[in-house]
């Protein structure tokens, strides 16, 4: 069933609660003071039923300027609006502003209710109606039904429900597979159990006992129960009135304007790009750095604003603009917020956003402007790819990414596909995402700075990884960081020999003494393979210089030649030539013991053991009790 809720909007005192009286039978003024002054100050919520069994949530906003912040807090959960004026006035100013909140706002779908029908004859009637038929020439209700009604007496009642019925037909439904999203509108306790919320959900679904979140303070909660329109419910959907009964909060840890959302679903931010169109009739031009308010679901929040490409913004004009918030919030690409000066309060504007975890940009660069157009006008494809191309060196996964964008994971992991099959982004450990372009970047880098170390360093055979590493990710760590190394390795830009890294294509070039040296070097480890001397005992017996022999000795370890213990170096021949007779041994055999393994390479047990372990630390070999297997 699909689910929907009417709300009212008008200057003060034109009936919009008498309206709703006569539309569900009950009084949305509940507070004292609204009583004794006999105007409404907060919102009022009820509902009523349809002639076709849809139930409707009812949403009744103050008409009084003073009050235009509460009335902000309750107009961004409607789907239809009722512009209700009241016949012996016509259009006043809240209905003008009001109208402009309506329409900066995006609603869709509403009706035009004179009110007061009986305090006029029929030709003022007509004179109000034409005049209201051309205030709103160029909104959204250019074309809206018109309807006459005494809400008092119930003259035109009947035929109003009959048109909001028709009329719910034509709203779009909300989503209820997107994350739980509710801005928090009011927040009381009940004794006997505690804290409840309650608001519109604007998107998912909620079920009893799920795990939410309250952002921007990032509070876990549990919801304990649900009411729809007064009745309890175990699942409540977007569209609908909530009030949920919420576990593990107190009231006095929540408040208007903040919003409840599924667990781990949104970021909150400190900046939001988007795109600002100021009213046309807006007497004023907005300068860079202004001081203004926003209003976003409930709540309200002060801001500067940054012109990105613009000097200032005169009546009519849009641009785009980055919010830099002086409180956090959570906000999705989409939203609409309308903006008001920060004094005199006055509504100048409505902002769609653009980039809802967007980074400081700096104003006039063509970069950032040209990003936000592509990601204004992008498909959620194309908007997931910038994202990307802005996150690698975070290396996001797609649970990330939809935090980020406050999206579902299964949706980005679907948009994720086919930015795959065109070689767009990739994948590391099969969940950790790079784009290409952050890779070749990264490319450049590595090629940059080993030809560099390789031009100053001519004999050495490559940087140690460890010091590569920590140079190009600075205090990342982890298996996402190996793999990106792998994967440069892979692709030949690089080879890695133990702990160093070279270019692929790079090779030491050894003079005429380096060269005898090293077949010297070479001819002392193969003489007694598996028990060579020490190290320091072969470089006594090369007669030549020690300094020379040394710097050999360094190019040749890590290639040629292996530390495989703290003591023992091995020539790389010899290594290979014992994994080939042991893998062919287990083959056979299915595992090798030490002693086995010692009398395969006719060596002593200290060398058998130092290689086994070798063997094991690179998972070519797994220790099976007293036996070793193939990893």
């Amino acid at each position: 069933m699909k689910h929907v809720v009417i709300g009212t909007a008008g200057h003060i005192d034109h009936g919009k609660t008498t309206l709703i009286k006569a539309l569900t039978g009950r009084d949305t003024d509940r507070l004292k003071e609204e009583k004794k002054r006999g105007i409404s100050i907060d919102l009022g919520f009820t509902h009523f039923d349809l002639p076709s069994g849809k139930r409707a949530g009812i949403i009744d906003v103050p008409g009084h300027e003073k009050f235009i912040r509460n009335m902000l807090a309750g107009v961004g959960g409607m789907d239809i609006v009722m512009l209700v004026i009241a016949a012996d006035e016509g259009i006043m100013p809240q209905t003008k502003e009001h109208l402009d909140i309506l329409s900066l706002l995006k609603i869709k779908k509403g009706l035009i209710v004179i009110t007061k029908a009986s305090l006029v004859d029929a030709d003022w009637l007509e004179l109000i109606k034409e005049d209201i038929r051309e205030k709103v020439q160029g909104t959204f209700l250019a074309d809206a039904d018109m309807l006459t009604v005494d809400s008092i007496k119930g003259l035109g009642v009947k035929e109003l429900i009959d048109r909001i019925d028709q009329l719910t037909d034509e709203t779009e439904s909300r989503d209820i597979q997107a994350p739980v999203r509710m801005p928090i509108d009011r927040v009381f306790t009940i004794t006997g159990f505690g804290t409840v919320v309650t608001g519109t959900l604007m998107e998912g679904k909620i079920a009893l006992e799920e795990t939410l979140e309250i952002l921007p303070e990032q509070v876990k909660v549990r919801v304990r129960s649900i009411q729809v329109h007064g009745k309890s419910v175990e699942t409540a959907f977007a569209g609908q009135r909530v009030a949920i009964n919420l576990a593990n909060v107190k009231k006095e840890e929540i408040e208007r304007g903040q919003i409840l959302v599924q667990e781990n679903s949104m970021e909150t931010t400190m900046m939001l790009d988007g795109k600002l169109q100021l009213l046309k009739d807006y007497p004023r031009k907005l300068k860079n750095r202004d001081r203004v308010r926003l209003y976003h679901g409930s709540t309200e929040i002060f801001a500067r604003v940054a012109l990105l490409g613009n000097e200032e913004l005169q009546p009519g004009e849009s641009a785009f603009v980055q919010l830099r918030l002086e409180e956090a919030t959570a906000a999705k690409k989409g939203d609409h917020m309308v903006v008001r000066l920060y004094s005199p309060m006055e509504t100048i504007g409505g902002i769609v956003v653009i980039d809802a975890k967007p980074k400081k940009h700096r104003r006039f660069d063509e970069k950032a402007v040209q990003e936000l157009i592509e990601k204004e006008k992008g498909t959620p494809e194309e908007i997931l790819e910038k994202h990307i191309e802005r996150m690698s060196d975070d290396f996001p996964e797609p649970s990330v990414l939809a935090k980020w964008t406050g999206q579902q994971t299964s949706e980005i992991e679907n948009l994720l596909q086919p930015l795959i099959e065109k070689q767009r982004v990739f994948l590391l450990e099969d969940s950790y995402i790079v784009h290409h372009k952050y890779y070749d970047k990264l490319m450049h880098q590595i090629i940059q700075m080993l030809s560099e170390y390789h031009l100053n360093n001519p004999l050495r055979i490559g940087m140690l990884k460890e010091e590569l590493k920590s140079k190009l990710f600075s205090k990342k760590k982890g298996k996402v960081i190996d793999a990106l190394i792998e994967k440069v390795q892979k692709d030949k830009i690089i080879k890695i020999s133990e702990k160093f890294v070279s270019l692929y294509d790079f090779e030491i070039k050894l003079n005429e003494t380096q060269i005898k040296i090293k077949q010297l070097l070479e001819e002392a480890f193969l003489k007694e393979p598996y028990s060579p001397p020490k190290i320091e005992e072969v470089i006594k017996i090369i007669p030549y210089k020690r300094q020379e022999v040394e710097q050999v000795v360094e190019i040749l370890m890590g290639n040629e030649l292996l530390k495989i213990s703290s003591e023992i170096i091995l020539h790389s021949r010899t290594v290979t030539q014992a994994q080939e007779k042991m893998t062919e041994f287990i083959k056979q055999k299915g595992s090798i013991t030490l002693g086995e393994f010692r009398d395969l390479l006719n060596t002593s047990r200290k060398y058998a053991l130092a290689i086994l372990e070798y063997f094991d630390n690179r998972r070519i070999t797994r220790k099976n009790e007293d036996q070793r297997i193939l990893f």
